[in-house]
């Protein structure tokens, strides 16, 4: 399996072959067979494998301690996992069992329930609306997702800087939510407003 998420992430499923991986692994072409059924049979395999390696490494790190201190372990243990398991995020986030939706929007999805469903609990104990938590859950999981894309190829800053800094953008949004959020004047109502927001923004504080 280990040689097999080496070649699917090199060559891509279409890419990779039986021969390929049975003589990189040193065993026969039936053995493969024998074991997994043939090539999509190890690729589901080996998809089924990281998916939970990594979906239990992110609701871990969100279970306990204080709501900043979560959002920034949830980015770590999603960003390690890149740094560590590469090739295993390669194929969650660009490969997909044929006739299967992607692996990547799976696995996000399985996330976001259980961070709406945190969010809730949240919503709820400070009088929000804990039926937007799914939105917000969206809307916190595709920040945090979209930047393991990016940084899979920068690298740079380091993961721990990362995590600081999302951190620090999804927490000090959470924290000044609104209870009834309002929506921005358009032009006409205020010329001001598309002149200066954040002058604005500070008035209306």
């Amino acid at each position: 399996m280990n040689v097999g998420r080496c070649v699917f992430a090199e060559r891509g499923y279409d890419g990779t072959s039986v021969e390929e991986i049975a003589s990189r692994a040193g065993v026969s072409k039936p053995v493969v067979y024998e074991h997994f059924g043939g090539k999509e049979g190890l690729y589901r395999a080996v998809i089924e494998r990281e998916m939970e390696r990594l979906q239990a490494a992110i609701v871990g790190a969100i279970q306990e301690g204080r709501w900043r201190e979560r959002i920034e372990r949830g980015v770590l243990a999603l960003l390690t996992y890149v740094e560590d398991d590469t090739d295993g995020f390669i194929i969650l986030a660009h490969g997909q069992v044929p006739g299967e939706e992607g692996t990547y929007s799976t696995i996000l999805n399985r996330v976001t329930a259980q961070v709406s469903y945190l969010l809730a609990l949240a919503f709820n104990h400070r009088g929000l609306d804990e039926d937007a938590a799914t939105l917000y859950g969206q809307a916190l999981v595709g920040t945090v997702s979209n930047t393991a894309l990016w940084w899979l190829d920068e690298r740079t800053p380091d993961k721990h800087s990362v995590a600081r800094h999302i951190a620090n953008l999804c927490w000090n949004g959470l924290r000044g939510l609104e209870a009834l959020p309002h929506v921005a004047p358009d032009d006409q109502a205020d010329p001001a407003y598309q002149a200066d927001p954040a002058e604005h923004s500070e008035k209306d504080e």
